[in-house]
């Protein structure tokens, strides 16, 4: 069956929540993209991606950029398995504590005009149909396709590294966990 690489983005600039919005990887991060890059490629020939896949957000781009440049393929930029969309009349200062709120619940207490629960049901579901594909998407993201496979309604179902690589497998029709990544030794930050 096809496998899916569902790979959080290295360690950004800035926090999220934080003055940048969009912050690129730092140093540490850019080096945690060469090595995505480089286990994936050490994958068996029929397991490797032949597709890489990126959220819009910079930190993840510039974390996919090895492994599509080492692939011979273009980025594809998919907003559906980007951030965690905050509700509109939110400030930056105010993304952090709204995100720290959602962590100690489940996916249909999050507050906001979006519904969650639909939302992380959307991410694990565009992901069925695309074959051998790396990924390259956020903590909470991650959180939403395992967490939906797992059947836990909780929001926060493990905690991945940055650059932790999630191992997801797809008949067409269903999604199934292989494996989590590497789980942070501390928080989200």
């Amino acid at each position: 069956m096809p496998r899916l690489y569902l790979i959080r983005h290295g360690k950004p600039a800035a926090v999220w929540g934080g003055d940048d919005d969009d912050p690129g990887l730092d140093a540490i991060g850019q080096a945690q993209a060469t090595d995505a890059r480089d286990w994936l490629l050490a994958l068996p020939a029929s397991e490797r991606p032949t597709k890489v896949v990126s959220s819009p957000l910079r930190r993840c781009r510039e974390t996919a950029a090895p492994t599509a440049e080492a692939l011979g393929v273009a980025i594809e930029i998919d907003e559906r398995v980007g951030e965690i969309p905050t509700p509109a009349a939110l400030s930056l200062e105010a993304r952090g504590p709204w995100l720290r709120k959602a962590f100690a619940g489940t996916w249909a207490e999050i507050e906001g005009e979006l519904d969650y629960d639909a939302w992380r049901r959307e991410i694990a579901a565009s992901l069925v149909l695309r074959g051998n594909t790396a990924v390259f998407s956020h903590y909470v993201a991650t959180n939403a396709v395992v967490s939906q496979l797992l059947g836990d309604p909780k929001v926060l179902a493990f905690r991945p590294d940055h650059a932790s690589v999630t191992i997801l497998e797809t008949d067409g029709t269903a999604l199934g966990l292989i494996a989590m990544g590497r789980e942070a030794a501390t928080g989200v930050l």
